[in-house]
């Protein structure tokens, strides 16, 4: 697995790039300090498996460049990495593309489980609705002032039931799958061969199902799902 890593901090690039190698002996990892050294590194060489992108980088916004990243190559996963666990953050990177976000104070065990996830096609998102759980020590051993989930909780997120539990109809998990990879109502109903608004209907009976109010929420729901359940296979968002 080849993996450019993108943070403008260089004890933070050096610390993230030694966890990174020791997942495996067959991990190569290739650290950049800023957007324009990501940009020549993937110009050169494109054949990368995952990007981890910090969203504060000292040459550009990191939304600018993870929606840059996603329009130029769509097919190579993008997980954030990012010192904000703020609920906004999270919502924002999903809906540019992102296939996970992983807060920097996270454990190394929570970085592990996010890049199985992503790699093995599902989409990771940290935990945000049970209020119970105490601060994790963080991915450079600091400790967490607070917890991401209490504050989650706080904000109004509610707390998701596994997939299968759902009651989904066969035709409404089609049109999940295809929600999550970013298409708009009228390329699902050509892919299913549905009218527009059959799909809508659909779409309506997913979110509701869901509980939740929007594709972005959609996205963030069966990502919790996926991490509770190990990874869900083949529910994976490949569209910016």
């Amino acid at each position: 697995m080849k993996v450019l890593l993108i943070d403008d901090h260089p004890l933070i690039l050096s610390a993230l790039q030694n966890i990174i190698q020791g997942l495996s002996d067959n991990v190569s990892v290739v650290a950049t300090g800023s957007a324009r050294m990501a940009r020549e590194t993937l110009a050169q060489d494109s054949a990368f498996d995952l990007v981890l992108l910090d969203l504060r980088l000292g040459d550009a916004d990191g939304f600018d460049v993870l929606t840059e990243f996603r329009a130029a190559y769509p097919a190579l996963p993008v997980v954030v990495v990012s010192a904000s666990d703020r609920t906004s953050d999270v919502i924002r990177a999903i809906d540019l593309g992102a296939m996970g976000f992983v807060p920097k104070r996270a454990s190394n065990e929570t970085l592990f489980e996010a890049l199985s996830m992503v790699m093995s096609g599902g989409i990771y998102v940290p935990p945000m609705s049970m209020g119970d759980e105490t601060p994790e020590s963080g991915l450079y051993g600091d400790t967490a002032p607070g917890s991401v989930r209490q504050r989650a909780t706080d904000e109004g997120f509610q707390t998701h039931a596994p997939l299968e539990s759902l009651g989904l109809t066969p035709r409404q998990t089609e049109v999940l799958g295809l929600l999550l990879q970013g298409k708009p109502n009228k390329l699902i109903a050509r892919d299913l061969n549905l009218s527009v608004e059959t799909v809508k209907d659909h779409v309506a009976a997913v979110l509701r199902t869901l509980n939740v109010s929007s594709r972005t929420q959609a996205v963030l729901a069966v990502g919790q799902m996926s991490r509770q359940q190990g990874g869900l296979h083949g529910w994976r968002k490949n569209s910016p």
